[in-house]
């Protein structure tokens, strides 16, 4: 079927164009993933979209059709979805890991998933992992194992999903953004009943639990983090928005500590700062604000500071 019909409903001039429904959106998305769709309607769409703005309807049909391309999950379920799709060139490293990596530990599984490549060595997911005992999954069948072993597992984008990633990466011959990045924070391929998300542009906080809620997902907090990443300043109380037990919810993170410092001047060795070898109170709440919040979203009872306290060591 071709996409022209689809491209007509969003271009069909003043007064006349409008946005799609969710139907009509899973439709489009759909086809947009199948092998040999025309890269010019893809491209029409994805812009035509950027240029009128995205509604919770249109990313939510997006995402149910993205969610059903992908491969059948197997092994357990996980307990958090923590998307990572943020540019932030310029943000330091990406702390949330940590935090992630705490609330597995307080036995919540999460699974990261997304694409980071495009960063800076320094700033960059990836590299982070290892120093972390994160696993990064090879396949989808390799999350399984990681999420019952330590609890916690990486999935990169091009591994879980590569039509959708080539949708991703239009954005190099496009020169923009488009709505695809909003639907990989939508993904939640493991089908976790909450899930955490970070935005760069405030509407998106909106306009990402309004999507959710369609979706039927039970808890989520969308926040302005850093980079676009679900990381809290921990010297700012900032506006978050999301869902607690699938109805609309909006909350504030509350400030942790004084201070005028940017994420970008905490320290660049996450490793040291799990092990103990570093002592960094700006870092450190970064990672424990983040963490607070997550555990929140989750429903948990556990509280940060004392999970980090009785953190296992890599090293021991």
């Amino acid at each position: 079927m071709s996409l022209a019909p689809y491209v007509r409903i969003l271009a069909r001039g003043q007064g006349r164009a409008r946005s799609f429904t969710q139907d009509e959106a899973r439709e489009a998305m759909t086809l947009m993933l199948r092998e040999g769709a025309d890269p010019e309607a893809v491209g029409a769409i994805l812009m035509l979209m950027r240029m009128k703005g995205e509604t919770a309807p249109e990313i939510a049909g997006f995402t149910d059709a993205a969610q059903a391309s992908l491969p059948g999950w197997t092994g357990p379920a996980p307990a958090l979805d923590w998307p990572s799709y943020a540019a932030g060139r310029t943000r330091g490293l990406p702390w949330f890991l940590l935090s992630a990596r705490l609330v597995a530990e307080a036995g919540y599984p999460v699974l990261l998933h997304g694409w980071n490549s495009h960063q800076g060595e320094s700033a960059s997911v990836r590299n982070a992992l290892p120093a972390l005992g994160i696993a990064e999954a090879r396949a989808p069948a390799e999350v399984g194992p990681a999420l019952e072993g330590t609890g916690i597992a990486y999935l990169p984008l091009e591994t879980l999903s590569p039509p959708l990633f080539a949708l991703l990466r239009l954005r190099d011959k496009l020169g923009l953004r488009s709505c695809v990045n909003t639907v990989l924070r939508m993904l939640n391929p493991g089908g976790a009943r909450a899930a955490v998300q970070g935005v760069f542009h405030p509407p998106y906080r909106e306009l990402q639990a309004d999507a959710a809620a369609l979706l039927g997902l039970a808890d989520l907090t969308v926040l302005k983090g850093g980079g676009g990443e679900f990381e809290h300043h921990p010297a700012k109380d900032i506006q978050t928005f999301g869902l607690r037990g699938g109805a609309p919810w909006t909350g504030t993170t509350g400030i942790q500590t004084i201070g005028h410092q940017r994420l970008s001047d905490a320290p660049d060795t996450p490793g040291a700062l799990w092990e103990g070898t570093l002592r960094d109170p700006f870092a450190e709440a970064i990672v424990l604000s983040t963490a607070d919040l997550a555990l929140d979203t989750l429903g948990a009872e556990a509280d940060a500071g004392t999970l980090w306290a009785a953190r296992r060591r890599l090293a021991a």
